[in-house]
């Protein structure tokens, strides 16, 4: 407390007056430096920053607008192409079952020209086989017919008519007979 007391009455705590006053100028100037040209800067730095990132929003906003739209656009166009295989699928069975059914009608009118043919050739072989049974039932009969007759029945002529009489009479005792089949049935 003796330096206090000798250096008189100034307070360690105060700084000098002339101090003070070109700490307030100097604080003056540069508050007014700040004010005019710092926080100015600071403010469109600010403001470029706030619209940089609004601006970044909204494109985002937009990007995702964007791609809900597209999202939407293929969603449809992949439940169209559903639709649309799906019709392809079902044109593809019925032409399937259409040629099923074109093959399967071919196959039957195949199977009963072949049926029709085999049986025409049946018919046909029937009749020969009759024809050839007859001429040697004929020949056989006019060779007996001539030994029990004793003439010569070698006359073309008359041995035709004797046959036909005698194979005539052999059919209407076999149609008279009851379950004799006709000839043309055999």
């Amino acid at each position: 407390m003796h330096i206090f007391a000798a250096e008189g009455e100034q307070n360690p705590l105060l700084p000098p007056v002339g101090e003070i006053i070109v700490g307030l100028i100097t604080f003056a100037i540069l508050a007014f430096v700040v004010v005019k040209f710092v926080f100015p800067m600071i403010e469109k730095t600010f403001q470029e920053r706030r619209n940089a990132i609004e601006g970044g929003i909204e494109r985002a906003e937009a990007a995702q607008a964007e791609a809900k739209a597209a999202l939407e656009q293929y969603r449809a166009q992949l439940a169209e192409a559903r639709t649309e295989a799906a019709q392809i699928r079902d044109a593809a069975r019925a032409e399937g079952q259409q040629i099923l059914e074109e093959l399967r009608t071919q196959a039957q009118e195949e199977s009963a020209r072949i049926v029709a043919r085999g049986e025409e050739q049946l018919a046909a072989s029937r009749q020969q086989v009759v024809n050839e049974l007859r001429g040697q039932i004929g020949s056989m009969a006019v060779t007996l017919a001539g030994r029990v007759v004793g003439e010569s029945l070698e006359d073309e002529a008359r041995r035709r008519g004797t046959v036909d009489r005698f194979l005539d009479e052999l059919d209407a005792m076999s149609s008279s007979t009851p379950g004799a089949t006709p000839q043309g049935d055999r």
